[in-house]
């Protein structure tokens, strides 16, 4: 059996995107809020950040899943390369 799957990101990688996109977030919020027009426009401007946030996750999570698919594939492919392996004797000799 293969060791558990390893986390490829630190602490700090984690908590610098949380920071980041928490970031980038109010300060467009705050920027629509702040817009000198009317309420209207302000609350389209707000559900489009909205949907692109939603779109956003949705996104990240399609492409996870489809590399963990791989992943997963790939790691089927292995184990039953392995098996052939271990049952393989090249020193065997078929009877006809």
């Amino acid at each position: 059996m293969s060791a558990p799957m390893q986390s490829r990101t630190t602490a700090a990688y984690y908590v610098q995107a949380v920071l980041s996109f928490a970031l980038a977030t109010a300060a467009l919020a705050i920027g629509i809020a702040r817009l000198p027009v009317d309420a209207w426009m302000r609350a389209f401007l707000a559900v489009a950040l909205l949907y692109v946030i939603t779109s956003s996750f949705t996104l990240a999570k399609v492409v996870r899943d489809r590399q963990d698919a791989g992943e997963l594939v790939s790691r089927v492919d292995q184990a039953r390369l392995d098996k052939l392996l271990a049952e393989h004797d090249p020193f065997r000799a078929d009877s006809l």
